[in-house]
């Protein structure tokens, strides 16, 4: 399931993350890639755990939470500390998975990654390629959305970062360990949790919406891990 989220960050917000990047120093992207996807990454990051990274992070997570669709999608029961990556021109990220398990840095526990995510930074007339391209069985969908919207997609996903031909492209990127580990069940709940939404702006205060969120939260309370 790949939902797209509007408006996480505002303008404002979009701008400082820019001023930050501006004046940060970047690294390659190949020290936080898996032994698979080191191969065919050719970026740059943020320094994990750096003064920009940590500021730039904070403001992204605190987005997150006020993002009723995030949390209706996701389920977030713990999310990675946000990351930011640029690509410039020639720079690409070829097809590849994302790692199962990452380190939590902030704690140095290992969390399970059920949920990608990429935030855009750069607005579509910045730069000329650079396409997120995520894979599934209704094919390959191509991803390129307004600076402050984020794309969530099945971290279990094969994926790609179509090369730049001009300009920049910079990003946030994380993941997140569901309450939910299985896809078709977020799904589900999801689309419930959506139709309980409509149900409620339709016809306020009908039995059915009372009855339906009951059986969301009881299909929540036999599926979750916490």
């Amino acid at each position: 399931m790949m939902i797209r989220i509007p408006k996480v960050l505002t303008p404002e917000q979009v701008a400082r993350c820019r001023a930050v990047m501006d004046q940060a120093g970047w690294v390659d992207g190949r020290t936080t890639a898996g032994a698979q996807a080191v191969n065919v990454k050719k970026n740059l990051q943020l320094p994990d755990g750096g003064p920009e990274a940590r500021e730039l992070g904070d403001m992204v997570r605190g987005a997150l939470e006020r993002s009723a669709l995030f949390m209706s999608a996701v389920l977030p029961r713990r999310i990675l500390p946000p990351m930011f990556n640029r690509y410039d021109a020639g720079m690409t990220f070829g097809s590849h998975v994302d790692n199962a398990i990452r380190l939590v840095r902030t704690t140095g526990d290992q969390m399970r990654t059920d949920v990608s995510t990429t935030l855009f930074l750069s607005e579509p007339d910045e730069y000329d390629g650079g396409e997120l391209v995520v894979e599934d069985t209704y094919g390959a969908h191509k991803v390129k959305l307004p600076a402050g919207d984020a794309i969530v997609y099945p971290a279990t996903s094969l994926h790609h970062v179509t090369p730049i031909t001009r300009g920049s492209r910079v990003a946030s990127f994380f993941w997140t360990q569901s309450l939910i580990r299985d896809a078709g069940q977020r799904t589900m709940l999801f689309d419930m949790d959506m139709a309980i939404m409509r149900l409620n702006q339709d016809h306020p205060g009908h039995v059915s919406a009372v009855q339906l969120t009951g059986v969301y939260h009881n299909l929540l309370r036999q599926w979750a891990e916490v």
